[in-house]
């Protein structure tokens, strides 16, 4: 089945260009809707995902219609696939994994993607590795002593609640609950 998907980002805006061309694409149902790109719970596109079985083929009139980024379109494509599903973009003829070559063109984007991905992960751990080499660590620094006493202290009276407790002392929910288990575990 032919599935379409269009979508404009105001509701002053029009779908009707969109519709047509998903039509005389052969698209038998199309999802529509006015929404911004920018918000990951869009409604008739989570339709659309609940919707596609295997073999068939969601056709956009453009990927800015379906896709917030790069990261969201791969992760569409992905889910795409798992369910057995092709896409197909009307405007740029390099995405359609319904053939072997739109197939290729995609994987290489995402192939380059992921490198991307990796050099990030791995100037990061360089860079960690650098600092720490010359004696800066990574994370907040560590809590006084007596803001730790002071923050189980008053823990203990029950007489302040944990909002109360970490406002006067400045150390985070977290902080405090580590400490107190660290205590009971001890």
């Amino acid at each position: 089945m032919l599935l379409g998907y269009a979508r404009v980002s105001t509701q002053e805006q029009n779908l009707d260009n969109q519709i047509e061309q998903l039509k005389k694409a052969g698209c038998e149902k199309i999802f529509c809707e006015k929404i911004t790109g920018t918000k990951k719970d869009r409604p008739e596109l989570q339709k659309l995902l609940e919707h596609i079985r295997a073999g068939d083929t969601v056709i956009i009139t453009e990927l800015t219609r379906l896709s917030r980024s790069t990261k969201d379109l791969f992760q569409l494509v992905e889910i795409f696939e798992k369910k057995g599903a092709n896409i197909k973009s009307l405007k740029e003829s390099w995405m359609d994994t319904t053939t072997p070559q739109g197939k290729l063109m995609f994987t290489i984007f995402a192939g380059i993607s992921q490198f991307e991905r990796d050099l990030i992960s791995q100037r990061t751990k360089e860079g960690l590795s650098t600092a720490r080499a010359r004696g800066r660590k990574g994370g907040r620094p560590p809590k006084s002593k007596k803001q730790i006493e002071m923050a189980l202290k008053m823990y203990d009276s029950m007489d302040y609640s944990i909002s109360e407790i970490t406002g006067a002392t400045g150390i985070s929910k977290a902080t405090l609950y580590r400490y107190i288990k660290k205590r009971k575990t001890g």
